[in-house]
């Protein structure tokens, strides 16, 4: 069932991603110099859509590497918890042992 829903979801997605690339092949320049913009020396020219991938792409990496360091916290602890806890003691059977009957 999982799966159907992924398909159904990323085919669609995928057609669109393609769809957007395509449509957006010319290049454009991208400045890093914000006082002087019309400087090639801080300044590169590509697709339109690879400067938009890009974009997404840096903010998944850094969305999740704040998760991850938010979540620091919690990780600690449960090592903490797993070291910490006492280990239980070995019992002997739950359940008495079964009589034969003849």
């Amino acid at each position: 069932m999982l799966r159907i829903l992924s398909l159904i979801i990323g085919i669609p997605l995928a057609i669109l991603v393609v769809a957007l690339a395509v449509a957006n092949r010319r290049p454009v320049t991208l400045s890093f110099d914000p006082f002087n913009p019309d400087t090639t020396a801080l300044a590169v020219s590509l697709p339109l859509f690879g400067v938009i991938f890009a974009a997404l792409i840096l903010g998944v990496v850094l969305g999740g590497a704040a998760a991850w360091l938010r979540q620091g916290r919690y990780r600690r602890e449960a090592r903490r918890a797993r070291t910490v806890a006492p280990q239980p003691a070995p019992r002997g059977p739950a359940l008495p042992a079964p009589v034969r009957r003849t």
